[in-house]
């Protein structure tokens, strides 16, 4: 899971760097709204390796299994301190609090928007459902219907321009964007990156929108007079595209900026290269299989051969050494022992081109935490003899058993 996290959250990153510094301030709305939410969905659903391809340069990663060791509770200290436990339940407790809270906020937030559409009298302008409401509000929009303050609307202060513009954030199915960031805000709250992604987001829905509006009126001086005498108001709804959403100088600037067509193919082309080099980065294929049992492993390993290295990894002082330190380190959890579970969990880790380990991965676990204590007995691991392909230091990954046999 935090591999997952920290992949999917490395995309986004990569993702919103290349919005902000390459796209933001192009006049290519449509592209640009396209390119943030295919972000959102490419950064989760990669780094689950649904779909695994072949590295660059046919750059095959050598994989050897090991034949492991054997964890006796006769032979061990029984680990009594249940800490790290403890400190997963506490912040799985944390997480799902603060998911429901969202959760709550969001319905809560939903209808209100449908509470006010039945309480409310309703208007049809130009083919737009328009909701009129007793509170003082700017104009906003949500799903199929557009909210305007009732006085206003009936003594004629809110300007066909800026019914044009909620027109537009529906016309176009913005709320169907917005909804979608929420729900990922609430799975991924901790990720401040969603946030960031949401404003961008949002932003360019009222570019699109005021593009709209200057196609329709053809005055963008009068335009942006209308949206600077709304500016002040600092009321917006949420879930609901707001008028005044971020009004800034960027966005005034936007109205005028001419487009270049030359400019805007090169960056596409150039998007375009970022992402399938993600998707081979991210996606790139070691072993793309789920393991099931033992025979399915065996035969696996099969597919990646390491006869084509000129000399394997060492341990210092044989492997059989390192067997001896995973062995002597290793900690029974006291769950364990009390369920008498019996079997047979395996990791994965990278012996890097330096020696060092990384990478470490339970492929198959016994669970009460046997796969994270198999993991903290092999990095104590100092380093090993890198080995070697056609001369130079290679990466090779490694497939260790750790099997576990308690008194009955």
């Amino acid at each position: 899971m935090i591999n997952y996290l920290l992949k999917s959250g490395m995309l986004l990153l990569i993702f919103y760097a290349v919005y902000k510094l390459w796209l933001e301030n192009e006049k290519m709305f449509r592209f640009n709204r396209a390119y943030l939410l295919l972000s959102l969905v490419f950064s989760f659903v990669i780094p689950l390796q649904l779909i695994s391809v072949r590295p660059l340069l046919g750059n095959t990663l050598s994989v050897i299994q090991l034949d492991g060791v054997v964890i006796r509770t006769s032979n061990v200290v029984l680990n009594n301190d249940n800490s790290e436990q403890l400190m997963i339940s506490v912040l799985s407790i944390i997480y799902l609090v603060v998911v429901l809270l969202f959760t709550v906020q969001f319905f809560v937030n939903l209808y209100s928007f449908y509470n006010k559409t039945k309480i409310n009298s309703k208007q049809l302008l130009n083919d737009v459902e328009v909701v009129l409401i007793e509170e003082p509000t700017l104009p906003h929009s949500f799903w199929n219907s557009v909210f305007i303050n009732k006085e206003e609307f009936e003594t004629g202060k809110i300007p066909l321009e800026l019914i044009a513009h909620e027109k537009a954030h529906l016309k176009q199915k913005h709320t169907l964007d917005i909804l979608f960031i929420e729900v990922l805000q609430i799975v991924f709250w901790f990720n401040p990156l969603i946030v960031l992604f949401k404003k961008a987001i949002k932003l360019n829905h009222e570019f699109l929108a005021d593009e709209e509006v200057n196609t329709q009126f053809e005055s963008v001086t009068r335009y942006q007079k209308l949206l600077l005498n709304f500016a002040s108001n600092k009321n917006t709804i949420a879930l609901a595209s707001n008028l005044n959403y971020l009004i800034t100088k960027k966005r005034l600037i936007m109205m005028t900026k001419k487009e270049s067509r030359f400019k805007m193919t090169f960056k596409v082309l150039i998007v375009s290269i970022v992402c399938v080099l993600s998707l081979f980065v991210f996606s790139s294929e070691t072993i793309a299989q789920k393991v099931k049992d033992k025979s399915d492993y065996d035969k696996m390993i099969v597919k990646d051969s390491n006869d084509c290295m000129d000399k394997q990894p060492e341990y210092p002082g044989g492997i059989e050494e390192f067997y001896k330190l995973v062995g002597m380190n290793f900690k029974i959890p006291a769950a364990v022992s009390k369920q008498k579970l019996e079997g047979k969990a395996i990791i994965e880790f990278m012996v890097e081109r330096d020696g060092s380990l990384s990478e470490f991965k339970i492929v198959k676990d016994l669970g009460y935490g046997i796969g994270n204590e198999a993991i903290r007995a092999i990095k104590l691991s100092p380093k090993w003899i890198p080995g070697t392909k056609d001369g130079k230091p290679a990466r090779v990954l490694y497939t260790m058993p750790i099997t576990v046999q308690t008194e009955k």
